[in-house]
């Protein structure tokens, strides 16, 4: 870890879109008044924590769902300017499944809207959390198994 590097962790919370009969998948971003963003949930790492232990509370703390988490979609950087002070942010994210619990609006988070893939592609603020969308939209593809000679 970089001296002065800010670790946080999130999570791209999903549930299968079941309305549409399509199977496709819905995400939840969340609405940050302080930024006036579209966001997909995360934050810092608590003193002690994991990468993922902060991640999981982090969707739970700002969407009021817990997820059960998949794959990682890997980590995200970017410079990050506070108090006159910029520092570089590393942000790993996970695909969690939805598994509960319910929304209320807070000072954090004070809005979470369930959408598809491509709305939220649209709707996201910043290009670092379209990054995570599309890496949760298109897997890398697994090489095929090698074939032998016979």
């Amino acid at each position: 870890m970089n001296e002065g590097e800010i670790r946080a962790a999130g999570g791209l919370l999903y549930r299968r879109a079941a309305r549409d009969g399509s199977g496709g998948v819905e995400v939840a971003i969340v609405h940050r008044p302080r930024y006036d963003d579209w966001s997909l949930p995360k934050g810092k790492l608590a003193s002690g924590e994991t990468d993922l232990e902060a991640a999981l509370r982090e969707v739970e703390e700002e969407t009021g769902h817990t997820g059960r988490p998949g794959r990682s979609l890997g980590a995200v950087r970017y410079l990050r300017t506070s108090g006159g002070t910029t520092r570089p942010k590393v942000v790993s994210f996970w695909a969690m499944e939805v598994d509960g619990g319910s929304f209320a609006p807070g000072d954090e988070v004070d809005d979470l809207r369930w959408v598809s893939l491509d709305e939220a592609g649209s709707c996201l603020t910043h290009a670092t959390d379209r990054e995570v969308l599309d890496r949760f939209a298109n897997p890398p593809r697994e090489d095929p198994p090698a074939r032998t000679a016979s």
